[in-house]
């Protein structure tokens, strides 16, 4: 087999990074350049919450290459600060810029990696590049806050969106001592999420001080290069700064430029070897879709560990392997103030949008035996299909135990288990560490008693 002579990957964040490596491991003879758009390369995203608040004091600890220990470490050429504009597929070649000189050079390549990840959807009429008005999607978003922050005479913070980087972002102001608010086209906060746990989130806002309010038309009200106010069902409401936090789509300019398949999702299609609709490119991270474990069609999971694990597998294969992605499962939580949130699989209302005959079952029960400090509150839910009783999907609302129950279901997911096992299984007991009856034990006696019905 004739391996690849030059390997170049397009975007450093995370999937850029994972691949740009592993394709140097696989074929060391290679040579492998990497060009990322920004300053930094190899940067955490999850974190950027706690550099906000102060949890994560300095932004240095969240980049964990520069070029020179990249090039050092990986043996990989990095040029941070250039964009690549072009992709001629024809002549195997790019165009990139300099952001620094503004020059445009041209490389070519044997293949091409594409990890140009995700972007915050802003709306037109907050786009004309507002001093106070962000987006919170990297390093350099904070960054950015962070600096305006300085200004002592800032109190009042606005979210759009109340999603997890919403709810994380409001969190995260208001323990910096801000007065907070959220706005949301839908009824409650946390739309992704169940009707009982979107109920317990808006409960937790109110508990923290933060107004939650709901609209279908938004109005900002502007002056100079600020936003000065927000209009919301009539109602004007003084904002310092307002934060963007309604979503992200797919980076995938560059794939639609140069004539790649895209799926419904906007997201770059590609096969279980990463290849695009161009064998010689390849794409992993946030710009790809997926295929779903449970619904077995194509899916956007924009998450940060699969983002890593597809840049490993494009890599590989990039320098002359064979390896494959498997379908995923979805695996998220968030941290809500004192509590967490995980999501497994598929929720109920993704359940009924892909037409699934289902049943649920949900309880809430102690995460401790009551006498024992800490004990508090936890409550979950799962989704599972009637007749096979396979389960399609559970959400979770607690302390940190719940993390472990969803990695379970999971598990469970992956391996076809049906839900009424959990209700003969054997669940670890200590006073100080888990409830006597553990919560999915509860769950699992729940779907046994429906199929008995």
């Amino acid at each position: 087999m004739k391996y690849a002579s030059k390997i170049i990957v397009v975007g450093g964040n995370a999937a850029g990074p994972a691949a740009a490596a592993k394709a140097k491991r696989a074929n060391p003879e290679s040579e492998v350049i990497m060009f990322e758009q920004s300053g930094f390369i190899s940067t955490g995203t999850c974190e950027l919450p706690y550099l906000l608040s102060g949890v994560i004091e300095d932004y240095k600890k969240i980049v964990f290459y520069d070029e020179l220990s990249f090039f050092n470490e990986k043996g990989v050429k990095v040029y941070v600060n250039h964009q690549v504009e072009d992709i001629s597929r024809k002549e195997k070649t790019i165009f990139v810029r300099n952001l620094t000189d503004n020059n445009i050079y041209k490389f070519e390549y044997d293949k091409l990696i594409l990890a140009t990840g995700s972007s915050a959807v802003i709306p037109f009429d907050l786009s004309g590049g507002y001093t106070n008005v962000f987006s919170f999607k990297s390093i350099l978003d904070v960054i950015k806050i962070k600096e305006t922050m300085k200004n002592s005479r800032l109190k009042k913070v606005g979210i759009i969106g109340s999603g997890y980087i919403g709810l994380e972002t409001a969190e995260a102001f208001k323990n910096l001592g801000f007065e907070v608010f959220i706005v949301d086209k839908e009824p409650q906060p946390f739309p992704s999420s169940g009707k009982e746990i979107r109920e317990l989130v808006r409960n937790i806002l109110t508990t923290n001080g933060i107004d939650f309010f709901q609209t279908n038309t938004l109005q900002f009200v502007k002056k100079d290069d600020k936003v000065k106010s927000v209009k919301i069902n009539g109602k004007s409401i003084e904002v310092d700064l307002l934060v963007y936090a309604a979503g992200i789509r797919p980076n995938n300019h560059l794939a639609l430029k140069c004539g790649l398949e895209t799926g419904i999702s906007g997201a770059i299609k590609v096969n279980k070897k990463l290849q695009t609709s161009d064998t010689s490119i390849y794409a992993a991270g946030d710009s790809i879709e997926v295929m779903n474990f449970i619904t077995k069609r194509p899916d956007y999971i924009p998450l940060a560990t699969i983002a890593h694990k597809t840049g490993h597998i494009a890599g590989e294969n990039a320098a002359g392997g064979n390896s494959f992605f498997e379908p995923v499962v979805k695996n998220i939580s968030v941290k809500i103030f004192n509590r967490f949130y995980a999501s497994c699989g598929l929720t109920e209302t993704e359940a009924m949008n892909n037409r699934y005959a289902y049943s649920v079952v949900s309880s809430s029960t102690v995460n401790l035996i009551k006498v024992m400090p800490g004990s508090e509150n936890v409550y979950g839910k799962i989704v599972f299909e009637k007749n096979s009783n396979k389960v399609l999907g559970a959400e979770f609302f607690g302390g940190k135990e719940i993390s472990g129950y969803s990695d379970m279901i999971s598990l469970m997911i992956k391996n076809n288990i049906p839900v009424t096992n959990l209700g003969e299984m054997e669940f670890n007991y200590t006073p100080p560490l888990s409830p006597f009856i553990n919560l999915l034990s509860i769950l699992g006696r729940k779907s046994k008693e429906i199929n008995r019905k």
